[in-house]
């Protein structure tokens, strides 16, 4: 028996659906989308980073980072500065690091029931096998 490739693509896009919505939600008491707290999340992991960079690590175009960033600094949330050439480098302010680290039991409870229904192994399994898809 072979395995539907278009049943498993759709499989995976239903969990990452079902994951984003529950994620939204969770966020909302934290005051912030899932969109604004994974622009968060990549500012934090990598301070300084081009707005090109973080729109890849935050699967956008470089236009709606732009745009989501603008955001995030009117909320006080970022600041952007002057780096080498035109590059403008963002960095979390402490009212962003706050929002962030709020969000982080949120997409931790969320993450955990999404996966709920697997083992240790199970998760484990699926973790390398996602990551050997992705590269």
């Amino acid at each position: 028996m072979t395995t539907d490739v278009q049943v498993l693509g759709r499989a995976v896009k239903q969990l990452q659906y079902r994951n984003h919505r529950a994620l939204d939600s969770a966020l909302a008491a934290a005051g912030t989308t899932l969109a604004q707290w994974d622009a968060l999340r990549a500012i934090a992991r990598r301070p300084g980073s081009s707005a090109h960079w973080l729109a890849g690590e935050t699967f956008q175009s470089d236009q709606a980072f732009g745009t989501l960033a603008t955001r995030l600094e009117a909320r006080g949330l970022i600041e952007r500065r002057a780096g080498s050439g035109r590059v403008i480098q963002h960095h979390l302010t402490l009212e962003g690091e706050t929002v962030l680290a709020n969000g982080r039991p949120l997409a931790q409870s969320v993450a955990a029931d999404s996966f709920a229904n697997l083992t240790e192994p199970e998760r484990a399994m699926l973790l390398q096998l996602l990551t050997k898809i992705v590269g």
